[in-house]
């Protein structure tokens, strides 16, 4: 049940977006369409109250409530990033706007790497800080393995994403002949 409600939440979350979106630059909505942007996080909401119901009643700790705690924390970390990386890039598609910024080069785009695993890191933070709420709660006489297991793929997902920003520090991609070294458009914002 649990799997289901997980996918629901994806699917709703893009149904949301996509919704959303299509209120405010196709309709030219854009107060309904941002109301319908912030219902979003009730999604989350949802499958945190529904983990922790299912372990209240009983449920023995699974990889099921591992994903869901992933999940939240992913959302957490890179939700609200997506929407206003979507947002930019709807306003440009459909209404006109200033086109987006593109890939950076050199230190502005490590800068930028360095931000995207900060959100990893509060994304990860939140997934940890869940799965050692349902490991306390479901209490000693429960296996809660498959819940420990999730905290260390979290912190691999952490660790590896580290080392793919570290690269960009280490090793920056260069622009293309023709471009400027150093672009002063962040890509971030």
């Amino acid at each position: 049940m649990l799997v289901a409600l997980i996918i629901a939440c994806e699917v709703g979350f893009w149904v949301l977006l996509a919704g959303g979106l299509a209120l405010r630059y196709l309709a030219k909505m854009p107060r309904l369409g941002a109301a319908v942007l912030l219902c979003e996080p009730l999604l989350e909401l949802t499958l945190l109250v529904a983990t922790a119901v299912d372990l209240r009643n009983g449920g023995e700790p699974s990889w099921t409530h591992g994903l869901a705690a992933l999940y939240i924390g992913y959302t957490v970390g890179y939700g609200h990033y997506t929407v206003k990386w979507l947002d930019r890039h709807a306003a440009y598609r459909l209404a006109g706007g200033p086109k987006p910024p593109g890939p950076t080069y050199g230190k502005t785009r490590a800068v930028h790497e360095w931000k995207l695993w900060l959100r990893t890191l509060a994304g990860a933070a939140v997934a940890l800080g869940l799965l050692q709420a349902a490991i306390w709660y479901a209490g000693g006489a429960a296996d809660t393995e498959a819940l420990k297991s999730w905290q260390y793929a979290a912190l691999r997902v952490l660790g590896i994403h580290a080392v793919i920003a570290a690269t960009y520090t280490l090793w920056p991609r260069k622009a293309p002949a023709g471009q400027p070294r150093e672009e002063s458009v962040r890509a971030d914002r």
